[in-house]
């Protein structure tokens, strides 16, 4: 290894709770996956119904443009989320894990923490899960840390408020 290589970042520690790939599963079907199956059934029918003669050419194209994404990413991206993201809290840094295409991995020291907010969407209430966002004194964003079991939540949240306090520093 050459003298000036940078050290691997190990992942982090602490898995997202397994309930946050049904999570993710349901979010697909709302927001993306769910309204291009639709479209493509809606322009089958309508094809069926009123363009019979374009079915030969439009079941195709509605085959690779709509329906074979949508499939894909309803299968794949919550898998794929769930072995990205992860979390650890350390003594003086929180470390996060996350994204499923572009994956991203962020460390803000404990001395720079704001606030720590805990926030349950509908869909994650009914899972079970929460987000908590770590709010830091920088130009880079929050840390999120999504897929959480309420108590894991809860007990990090009041965790990370805890260690903010007892490190020296530029949000203390």
């Amino acid at each position: 290894m050459p003298e000036h290589a940078a050290p691997l970042l190990r992942p982090p520690r602490h898995r997202v709770d397994p309930r946050a790939r049904r999570w993710w599963t349901v979010q697909a079907l709302l927001t993306l996956s769910g309204p291009m199956l639709l479209t493509a059934l809606v322009m089958a029918v309508l094809s069926v119904l009123f363009f019979p003669g374009a079915l030969p050419w439009l079941g195709p194209l509605l085959l690779v443009v709509l329906v074979l994404p949508a499939l894909g990413y309803l299968l794949v991206m919550p898998r794929r989320r769930y072995s990205v993201h992860a979390w650890e809290l350390g003594s003086r840094a929180v470390y996060a894990a996350g994204g499923w295409f572009w994956q991203k991995r962020r460390i803000a020291p404990l001395s720079r923490v704001q606030t720590v907010d805990t926030m349950r969407g509908p869909i994650q209430r009914r899972y079970g899960l929460a987000t908590v966002t770590v709010t830091t004194a920088s130009t880079a964003g929050d840390i999120k840390i999504a897929g959480l079991s309420d108590a894991d939540a809860e007990e990090l949240s009041r965790l990370i408020g805890e260690a903010a306090q007892d490190v020296p520093g530029d949000a203390a």
